[in-house]
Order: C-alpha cells, then structure tokens, then sequence
C-alpha cells in the first residue's frame, strides 16, 4: 500500500476489513440514512473553553470586521504572495498544519473508537485540498487513522509532493467512494471537507455534487476547512453540508455567520499586522503559541437565502 492508490480491489478489500470490524453491514439501498444506529454516529466533542471576544473600537464610530467577504479573501491571499513574499506551498503548509491542531481540539483519539481512529479526508483539486493533504499528514503523526479521498488530482508538481508525502506515510487513498453511505459510516468516525473553499463559485458540479451528498447522507460529524464546501462564500447553504465543526482561515469568512454547528476555531496565524490593519480586520489575539484560537459561536443569522 505505500506510496501507492488503492485501486477498485484494494479498495474494497480496505472498507470490507473495516467494517467486519465495525459489526454489522447495512446494506439498505435506501436513498436516506435514518437507520444509522445512534451509537455508530455518536462521537463526542472535546469540551471547549471558554472564550471572549470584543470587537475595537477606535473612536470614529467605526467597528473593526471579523469576517470577510469573497473578495477580501481573494485580496488577502494576494497580497501575502506579491507583497510579503509568501509561496503557496508555505500557507499551505501552516493551514493544515492549523486545521489539524484543531481537530484534536475538536476530537480526541480516545473518543474515536471506530476502527483505531480512523478519519475520511476528502480532498478537493484545489488550495483547499491541498490543506486537507496537509492536515492528513499531520494527523498521521499525532497518532490519528486518516485516509484519503481525492477524486480530482492535479500535475501541479506541489500537490504531487503532497500526495507522495502522504503515501510515504502509509496513508490510505481511495480510488471511490462507496455510493452507499452507510459503508463510509460504517468505516469512520468523521470526514474532513476538503473540497472547497473561499475561491468557489457555485453550482457544484454533479462528480462533487454526489461525493457531498454521500458525506451528508452518511450522518457522520462534519469538520469542514475553511468553507463548508458547496457553500456560497457570503450567503451559505440552508440544505448543505452542515459541519459540526468550521475551521476558518486567516479569517472567517462572511458564511461563517450561517455556521450552526459547535465549535469554530480560527487558524493560520500567519497575517502580518499591516495587512490586517488594511483590510480593517479584528482579529483575535492566539493564545500563548497557538496556530489556532476558537471562536465564539453566535447565533445563526435567520435571512440566510433558501
């Protein structure tokens, strides 16, 4: 298996070990997931601290912004290339590197007890799935069980070095997904969104269209990077996928005010100070020697767009 895909046999032969171990197989081909068993969905949530956040005032009436919209974003991420001389791979890098430190905040290796931890990791063509590979590797090496589903890979040489670099440490990668949901939940404890982020730009197409659709239907936990995937970056997505868990990046961005689930961390630490003084934003100070900081959830705006 090192260094190499799993192909179609060898996939099979992977979720077939998992789930003998797991119990019992449901192999309801019903188009809805309501008999998945309470206690084969149920992963518990680390608990959070308690956390404050004020936004600044700075005496001209104006309030400093947490969140970000599509462009902003866009500007960002920029500006960190051309202006402060940041390479891709190096963002990269601290994000998933954030977004994994998160996710054993989130979730403990002792509270997933399905198949010795094991972790889905889907992964997108994009930036965003290239910090899921990042987060994959580092999972690995905190003593987590991740495997990896990217349908859509790239030539660009950074994200084969990625892929290698999870291969050579014996990370699973699936060649499909199985289309019965109840085999993906019957095999994981969570599955990380990797698939899109802040650069999306709706309707999903359908080959992501039915990999998000297995993730819901699957009723497992949710841990999305960034943006709920098939989001829209500023209105959201009432009836898509609704992570338990955002890890937004750099800053949250505008959807992020539509996230119902139960924790949300901030991560990549890596804005200079002048470049969020430009873009007005507030950004919490991080703890001690974090790459992360969790959020304060609020309530969820109710005029989110159906």
């Amino acid at each position: 298996m090192l260094g190499k895909s799993l192909s179609v046999f060898g996939c099979l032969s992977l979720l077939t070990k998992r789930f003998l171990t797991a119990g019992s197989v449901f192999l309801s081909t019903s188009n809805r997931c309501s008999s998945v068993p309470q206690e084969m969905t149920s992963v518990k949530l680390l608990r959070k601290p308690s956390v404050t956040f004020m936004a600044v005032n700075h005496g001209n009436g104006d309030r400093q912004k947490l969140h970000v919209s599509q462009k902003e974003a866009q500007g960002i991420d920029e500006e960190l290339f051309s202006e402060y001389a940041y390479s891709v791979d190096q963002l990269m890098e601290l994000a998933g590197h954030s977004c994994a430190v998160a996710f054993t905040k989130a979730y403990s290796k002792e509270s997933l007890g399905r198949n010795e931890g094991a972790v889905l990791v889907v992964c997108g063509p994009g930036n965003n799935g290239g910090d899921g590979l990042v987060c994959a590797r580092h999972l690995r090496l905190f003593g987590y069980n991740p495997t990896v589903f990217y349908p859509k890979r790239t030539n660009k040489q950074l994200y084969l070095n990625l892929t290698k670099q999870c291969q050579k440490m014996d990370i699973p990668f699936l060649s499909f997904l199985p289309s019965e949901p109840q085999l993906v939940a019957n095999a994981y404890n969570v599955i990380i969104d990797a698939l899109f982020g802040f650069s999306f730009k709706g309707p999903v197409r359908p080959e992501f269209a039915s990999v998000i659709e297995t993730m819901m239907k699957s009723q497992l936990p949710i841990f999305s990077i960034d943006v709920p995937s098939g989001w829209d970056v500023e209105k959201g997505d009432p009836s898509g996928i609704q992570p338990e868990v955002l890890v937004s990046l750099t800053a949250p961005k505008i959807c992020a005010k539509f996230f119902a689930g139960r924790r949300h961390f901030l991560g990549g630490r890596f804005v200079p100070p002048e470049l969020a003084a430009k873009y007005d934003l507030n950004l919490p100070p991080y703890p001690g020697t974090e790459p992360i900081l969790e959020l304060p959830l609020h309530k969820v705006k109710e005029d989110c767009p159906t």
